[in-house]
């Protein structure tokens, strides 16, 4: 019996996990406010995090990876 699949006309390994999406690239879009504390909602895009942030208030739109919130990039 082999464990080959055909999917779209290429033999594919279905041991191997097809769109499974990496980890280490699943960025957040937030504001952190200026008492060094991220704003509790979640925003679609950068745009819209922008659109909300107060920056003359010193908010600052961030990016950052859900699974280590410390690495924060502007």
């Amino acid at each position: 019996m082999s464990t080959e699949a055909v999917q779209d006309g290429k033999v594919v390994d279905p041991t191997v996990l097809a769109d499974v999406d990496d980890p280490r690239e699943a960025i957040e879009v937030g504001v952190l406010m200026a008492n060094g504390r991220l704003v509790g909602r979640h925003f679609a895009t950068r745009a819209e995090a922008t659109a909300w942030a107060r920056p003359e208030e010193g908010d600052r739109v961030v990016e950052f990876n859900v699974l280590c919130e410390c690495d924060f990039t502007s």
